[in-house]
């Protein structure tokens, strides 16, 4: 009946992972007998869980995104601690299985890209970009809903792992053959599989949600170069998740076929071929770092004009930049494997695009430098997370353009010179922009400012810690120190290693100092609570209107004239205006999104146990609600577009077709 689904799949004679599910355990409980003594399950449940509200699918998308960073952090601090003990000559063992240390650090790079900085970027596009464009909402707020609890119901698949069962042992992409039933005969390989898949396909609908809101609901006047950096940055990286995810989606669907029923896609026999696995993964994998990133150099791109008080440098030179990027990322994927045998003149290709790709994001970086040139610069947090980006990105882009260089990347393709790289550039560019947005849009989000002491001090730990923990693996990479080792590590690598993990001890208290951070500004709230308007002297539209915005946005239709709009009108207007909102009716709370996810959730699960009857009572239960609810996002945009025409005409008729709708 439970397939097979086994009391014995339980890890009881592993002390490490009972006790971290025994804490889990607990918190869960706790924060559930805190909601019941507070009787706040009514309010959590009709205000958030069920909100089709951008903003607030918003703001759960960045508590999903924090509760994984907290998981991923105290893995790559498990992996970091046991390769400093393995390299020591008194205890060469270290504390981890070496099995434990693989799922570790597969585990932690899965949730650090799907489940901290995917949420990120998209928390971030969900809340600014209907504000920056002058829409009231996403073009389909119940699809925004599904798609987020979607991603949940991955974080939920990746979790459940952790205490029934295992994970994959592969590494975060899980090349074949590893990966194939042969090498992993677990269950590990399967819980990757679908909560990857799963929370992709709740990525693509996001990515059409977005495609649709910017082109087709901008106010009246918008047009395209009248749009913000960030809104651009978003339309491209949306554009990059359309075409790539499906690839990741097909990719994860040959490999399911290959474990589940035999099928030899990614074989060497019966006319398989593992390189085309590579290929196909890579092809989705290059593009997903730059679906990062963009959104980040969006976000830097607002910070950097507002604090230096400038209109940006170059704005139509950052627009095409962006757009370069977009396309050139498709082009560069190969040079995720020079070193398997695909010929010189295919490395050279992939050698030189992978140097032009540098360009445009070298355009970008000057446009900010001069943006900042004689500009009244003020050192804000947020301003302090962009130059240590700026400085941290930069020093990156340098190591990857030597990696560019096929005879090289020979060299240090396998070793931590490699994951320096990465790190660089990922938390160099998509974490520290993603802090910087949270400290920069906080008063939009919350209606309060962050406390600039602590939010300096948590900048600097992370800063300085960053660059100890990760140069020294640079040093280890010409040293000869390959990745994934976690077992008898040579000893000449211990003192380094020591220094990796007093500089991830200083990342640690930086975030602990963003915690402390967000504490003290609810506990100071009172002093800062009247935020309406611009706080921060803003450009683009979202400054416009209150902090935090009303549940409608936007009471009228806009007219854009100019590029940035609000900017003008203060020079013509009072900073002190008060701005007006008639009362509309939006569309209405909704449980499909959970209800979907959690259904999801038990087929991802019966998929992993083989447990068949529950596996095909979900594929029809998932078939009929989408079935039911399939019209509600079509019918709110199109009723959504014929208010945006008609609402200056009669108001009174438009309110009464919008409760029409919403009562059918």
């Amino acid at each position: 009946m439970f397939g097979n689904l086994k009391l014995s799949v339980i890890p009881f004679h592993d002390p490490i992972i009972m006790t971290t599910c025994i804490f889990i355990i607990i918190g869960v409980f706790t924060i559930a007998l805190l909601l019941t003594y507070f009787k706040k399950w009514g309010y959590i449940w009709n205000k958030w869980i069920t909100s089709v509200d951008h903003k607030k699918i918003a703001i759960m998308y960045f508590i999903l995104a924090f509760v994984m960073l907290f998981r991923g952090f105290a893995d790559a601090i498990m992996m970091r601690l046991q390769q400093f003990l393995a390299s020591t000559e008194y205890n060469s063992a270290g504390f981890l299985p070496e099995h434990h240390y693989n799922q570790i650090f597969t585990a932690h790079g899965v949730i650090m890209i799907f489940f901290v900085a995917m949420p990120l970027v998209i928390g971030f596009m969900n809340f600014i970009v209907p504000l920056q464009i002058g829409a009231r909402d996403m073009a389909f707020p119940y699809l925004n809903s599904i798609s987020f609890w979607l991603t949940c119901s991955g974080a939920i698949l990746i979790n459940l792992s952790l205490g029934i069962g295992e994970f994959a042992q592969t590494g975060w992409l899980a090349y074949p053959p590893l990966s194939s039933i042969q090498y992993s005969p677990g269950v590990g390989v399967d819980y990757w599989i679908w909560s990857l898949q799963i929370s992709g396909l709740g990525t693509i609908l996001t990515s059409v949600n977005f495609l649709v809101t910017i082109l087709c609901m901008r106010a009246k006047g918008m047009y395209m170069f009248r749009m913000p950096v960030f809104t651009w940055t978003t339309l491209c990286s949306n554009i990059l998740i359309l075409v790539s995810f499906p690839v990741l989606a097909v990719t994860l669907f040959l490999l399911t076929l290959d474990r589940y029923l035999n099928f030899h896609f990614f074989t060497n026999d019966f006319g398989g071929n593992i390189m085309m696995y590579v290929n196909l993964i890579w092809i989705w994998g290059h593009p997903e770092v730059y679906i990062l990133i963009l959104p980040a150099f969006g976000i830097f791109s607002e910070i950097v004009a507002t604090f230096s008080k400038k209109s940006l440098f170059g704005y139509f030179s950052l627009v095409w930049a962006t757009v370069a990027i977009t396309i050139l990322s498709f082009i560069v994927w190969l040079h995720h494997f020079f070193t398997m045998g695909a010929g010189s003149n295919v490395n050279t290709f992939f050698g030189i695009m992978t140097m032009i790709i540098a360009i445009p994001t070298g355009v970008k970086i000057f446009n900010w430098l001069f943006t900042m040139y004689m500009g009244r610069i003020y050192m804000h947090s947020s301003m302090l997370w962009t130059i240590g980006f700026l400085i941290t990105f930069t020093f990156g882009g340098m190591t990857g353009v030597l990696m560019s260089i096929p005879s090289i990347d020979f060299v240090l393709h396998n070793s931590l010179f490699l994951v320096a790289h990465f790190h660089n550039v990922i938390i160099g560019g998509v974490v520290f922009g993603c802090f910087a947005g949270f400290n920069y849009w906080f008063p939009k989000f919350f209606g309060f400012i962050l406390n600039e002491k602590w939010g300096k001090i948590s900048f600097w730990f992370w800063f300085i810690g960053f660059f100890i923990a990760f140069l020294p693996l640079y040093i280890l990479g010409f040293m000869g120190m390959t990745r994934r080792l976690s077992q008898n590590i040579d000893t000449e690598f211990h003192f380094l290693l020591s220094v990796t993990i007093f500089g991830t001890l200083l990342i640690f208290f930086g975030i602990l100092s963003q915690i402390i951070q967000i504490i003290i500004s609810i506990y100071e709230r009172k002093q800062n609570i009247d935020i309406t308007g611009d706080p921060w002297n803003g450009r683009t539209l979202e400054w416009s209107i209150p902090s935090p915005p009303p549940f409608y946005n936007f009471s009228k239709s806009l007219n854009i004239s100019c590029r940035d709009q609000f900017w003008e009108d203060k020079k013509k207007l009072n900073l002190n205006k008060k701005f007006f909102y008639e009362k509309i009716i939006m569309p209405k709370n909704t449980s499909i999104g959970i209800i979907i996810a959690f259904i999801a959730s038990l087929f991802g699960f019966s998929a992993i146990w083989h447990i068949w009857w529950l596996f095909t009572i979900s594929i029809i239960f998932i078939i009929l609600y989408l079935v039911k609810f399939s019209s509600y996002d079509v019918k709110h945009y199109i009723v959504s577009k014929k208010i945006i025409k008609k609402i200056e005409k009669n108001h009174i008729k438009i309110n009464k077709q919008v409760k029409y709708y919403n009562e059918k």
